[in-house]
């Protein structure tokens, strides 16, 4: 693809991301705003953090007057997945220059990751013109619908009481099941599941999603790998990239 095209596929992927976590930005900025932020710093939480689970996370503790340190630690449990999808994309975002990396790491969030990993499995090769084009457009999105969510908070009043707060988890479901035609996805995501469940009942929030996260991995460890002769099903991926 030329470069015209490689802007033009990021703006798209983008635009498709943006709408469909708008609901999540809007969530966020009208919890912000329950738990005492200005509209401001919802705004600023949302540009500068940019992690939209980590955010509510952050955000409930802060209600409940926790200590700080308490609540950077429930940040970073949440955040562990990141580690995770920078080393799988080392191979992808060593290729930018110095500089653009630091960016490309800023804007790896879950669905700039599941997208990054499609295309290059694709046979496409995800450039930096394509990857910040998506992220840009999902960033401005995301401080934008906090922004309206805060603004709009008060008259949203409990968002729970409406059910939004189970948007989510719906979301990154969605996410997960994008990569289904994967080897051994399902037992590595039931590991991950089950795993995170118990801990939730034993450990309590937000710690269960590194516990879910570490299973999952020693049980992809476990696994046996494909064998050479399977080459991966991209017929999904190539079908959501016409």
């Amino acid at each position: 693809m030329d470069r015209h095209e490689q802007l033009t596929n990021g703006l798209k992927k983008g635009a498709v991301v943006a709408l469909s976590s708008a609901p999540f930005g809007v969530l966020f900025g009208a919890i912000a705003v329950d738990n005492g932020f200005s509209i401001t710093e919802a705004a600023l939480m949302s540009g500068l953090v940019y992690g939209g689970a980590s955010q509510l996370v952050g955000i409930e503790l802060f209600g409940h007057h926790v200590a700080a340190w308490i609540i950077v630690l429930s940040i970073l449990a949440v955040n562990f997945r990141h580690i995770l999808y920078s080393a799988a994309l080392s191979t992808v975002i060593g290729r930018y220059p110095h500089a653009e990396r630091w960016l490309a790491f800023f804007l790896l969030v879950d669905p700039q990751f599941a997208e990054t990993v499609k295309r290059e499995e694709s046979g496409r090769a995800a450039t930096f013109r394509w990857y910040f084009a998506m992220g840009a457009v999902v960033w401005v999105s995301w401080v934008m619908t906090t922004v309206i969510g805060a603004y709009f908070g008060r008259m949203i009043g409990d968002p729970k009481a409406y059910g939004i707060d189970v948007l989510m988890p719906v979301y990154f479901l969605g996410l997960t099941m994008g990569f289904r035609s994967r080897h051994n996805f399902f037992p590595v995501m039931l590991a991950g599941a089950v795993g995170s469940v118990v801990a939730f009942h034993f450990i309590g929030s937000p710690w269960h999603i590194s516990v879910g996260a570490v299973l999952g991995i020693l049980v992809a460890v476990i696994l046996p790998p494909p064998k050479a002769h399977e080459e991966p099903d991209v017929s999904d991926m190539e079908k959501e990239a016409m």
